[in-house]
């Protein structure tokens, strides 16, 4: 990962959870001997050359984003790939500052994916930014919420990156994804409300094609995500077999019971919803997005809103995900606020952006605090049990048992 870690570390705070219990620990300990936890509880052992942090916060485990997009672009072949990578690196300082970990990166604009070069970079310990996991780009059949050709322009016109039509196609597209370095393979079930040439309430492929899609991830041994807004689209990738729904908008009570009944996890990304709601009388908002966006969320802005409750309401397990990168970075802990303004407790928001996102990736090392997991530690000042907004007040983060400096 990022180096060795210190030869012992002990971490102790005022308070402390290990992301399963359903209550803290007070006081609480973390031991950790390299990039591993050794050791937690109200009083752990103290080697001889132990480095001691204190705090006084409360102690969590890193927090895992399911959905972010750190490269920028428009996805026509540009900027070019090296100002993508520079334009990266604020992005995974500022995610990583916040308390964020590890991260699953969703897609990528350019046709060669930085995110896949990103993540090796950080992994060796070359950059600062949480552990990566990458889907390198989304694919997305032509006139898709994946194709920006109608948007092409100059200077930077080109071809899009992971366009694909028909089940032969697909399943190239796909191993191509995993010659680039997929960790997950992500698609578009559906249209989306940014996209240049689609309908967000379109289904992308037929059934047809996305379980043809899945089954060729799965003979790789990748995960699959499906990004998808409306009802069918949800319900045709779930019966294909995908690990996630990115922001499942519209499902209804039968697809979610579906969902259910598949194991299927919901990212719901519902701080970037509020997002486009709360603006859409702010021109200025709308001039920095797509032509005909707003266009697209006006109409259907209180469904968006009103059925948070049905997606929050524990019918299916949720992994947190922020879609930062079409939001601002720096304020991806809002989404915590945001689901537990729409019906979760603070515990289950914790919890998603934790063990239950770690389970999501299949990652059992990441998302706990206990003896074997990567050392990996965000302390925050206040108690964001009885206050989630405290969780945007990170004062230490710990990351493969090295003590990061905030920036």
């Amino acid at each position: 990962m990022t180096g060795a870690g210190e030869p012992h570390l002990l971490v102790t705070a005022a308070q402390g959870w290990d992301g399963l219990r359903d209550d803290c620990l007070r006081p609480f300990e973390v031991l950790m001997r390299g990039d591993r936890i050794v050791e937690t509880g109200t009083r752990v052992e103290r080697p001889r050359g132990t480095r001691v942090l204190e705090t006084s916060g409360t102690a969590l485990p890193g927090l895992i984003d399911c959905h972010v997009h750190v490269a920028s672009g428009d996805g026509t072949g540009g900027p070019p790939a090296s100002r993508q990578a520079l334009d990266a690196l604020p992005a995974l300082r500022t995610l990583l500052s916040h308390g964020f970990t590890t991260v699953r990166d969703l897609g990528c604009p350019a046709a060669d994916p930085v995110t896949v070069e990103l993540a090796r970079a950080v992994e060796a310990g070359l950059i600062e930014g949480p552990r990566m996991l990458v889907a390198p780009h989304i694919i997305s059949p032509r006139g898709g919420h994946g194709d920006p050709r109608s948007t092409l322009q100059p200077p930077y016109g080109g071809r899009a990156a992971a366009v694909a039509d028909g089940v032969d196609e697909i399943v190239r597209q796909v191993r191509i994804e995993r010659r680039l370095g997929a960790h997950w393979i992500k698609f578009a079930a559906t249209g989306g409300f940014v996209s240049p040439a689609d309908a967000a309430d379109t289904v992308a492929y037929t059934q047809e094609e996305m379980t043809a899609l899945v089954a060729a991830a799965r003979d790789l041994n990748l995960p699959t995500a499906a990004h998808a807004h409306f009802d069918e689209g949800v319900r045709r990738a779930v019966r294909a077999g995908v690990r996630s729904v990115e922001h499942g908008t519209f499902a209804t009570d039968e697809t979610l019971r579906l969902m259910a009944e598949h194991r299927t996890t919901l990212v719901p990304t519902r701080w970037a919803c509020h997002v486009y709601v709360d603006h859409l009388d702010d021109p200025g908002f709308w001039a920095g997005q797509p032509a005909g966006a707003r266009d697209k969320v006006a109409p259907v802005a209180d469904d968006i809103l009103r059925n948070a409750r049905r997606l929050l309401s524990g019918q299916v397990p949720v992994a947190f995900g922020t879609d930062a990168g079409t939001v601002p970075f720096e304020d991806s802990w809002r989404e915590f606020a945001v689901l537990v303004s729409e019906g979760m407790t603070p515990l289950a928001a914790l919890r998603a952006a934790t063990s239950q996102a770690a389970r999501l990736l299949d990652r059992a090392d990441l998302g706990v605090l206990r003896p074997g997991a990567r050392g990996d530690l965000v302390v925050v000042a206040g108690d964001p049990f009885a206050d989630i907004e405290t969780i945007g007040e990170v004062a230490h983060v710990v990351q493969g048992g090295r003590v990061r400096e905030r920036r």
